[in-house]
């Protein structure tokens, strides 16, 4: 089973690279943040992606979330839903017969830090109620915090600035604390050069001179059986990277 997390950064500007996305990679599950857009701003091709049962939820311009489900893998229709906690369309989740996925993007914090908190431990809660029902659960996104100082660059850290500050690390330790697992980090745990995401300016991107924001974090009994997890941050346009965990 493959799972991939992409924040675009804006949908309409990175159609073809989805096509061709799901062409080579083929994800039995994708998740998506930043859309950007409403339904009613897609073309009917990308509402409808062939091979897939699609949700899409967005806003004109801002924010938004969207996850695809292989209907090769799952051929039943699937049922997408909001938690309560969900606001600006950041956060759809779908219950499939072996495990719930959610895509999550996580406000930046920097206009309101506030609400940001309010969200991760709106987060914290929900991981913990899946972790009391028992069902496995994969929570996928921009997440807008980099767990520990190894996931910033050294040239980019600045601490206490929003992203990686000590109280957002904490609430990220306390959601992983419900049975979930760092996919990425726990098969590459010393690699200091690994980000998903890259200020668009001054060739950062081409440098690798990022932040780790973009995480799989899957329940234990699953992350048990992963295989790879990747950042592909020479494909697309978008200042984040596509991010893919597969799983025997």
């Amino acid at each position: 089973m493959k799972i991939a997390t992409w924040n675009v950064n804006g949908i309409r500007a990175r159609q073809t690279e989805l096509q061709a996305f799901l062409e080579r990679e083929q994800p039995d599950v994708l998740c998506l943040q930043e859309i950007k857009a409403s339904l009613d701003q897609l073309p009917v091709w990308i509402c409808q992606l062939e091979g897939y049962s699609c949700y899409w939820h967005g806003g004109k311009g801002y924010s938004g979330v969207a996850l695809h489900v292989r209907t090769a893998t799952y051929p039943d229709p699937p049922s997408f839903q909001h938690p309560a906690f969900d606001f600006e369309h950041r956060i759809v989740t779908v219950q499939l017969p072996n495990l719930m996925v959610a895509s999550i993007y996580v406000p930046n914090g920097g206009k309101d830090f506030v609400a940001k908190v309010r969200f991760l431990e709106a987060m914290d809660k929900f991981a913990a109620d899946c972790q009391a029902t028992g069902s496995p659960l994969v929570m996928c996104g921009d997440m807008n915090v980099a767990r520990t100082d190894m996931d910033v660059h050294a040239k980019e850290r600045k601490p206490g600035i929003v992203g990686q500050r000590p109280d957002e690390r904490a609430l990220i330790e306390r959601i992983l604390s419900h049975g979930l697992v760092d996919v990425h980090r726990t098969l590459d745990p010393a690699n200091a050069d690994l980000f998903t995401w890259w200020a668009p300016w001054r060739n950062l991107k081409q440098r690798n001179i990022g932040w780790r924001l973009d995480y799989v974090f899957a329940s234990q009994a699953l992350a048990s059986r992963a295989t790879s997890c990747v950042v592909q941050r020479e494909f697309g346009t978008s200042d984040h990277g596509p991010v893919i965990a597969t799983f025997d």
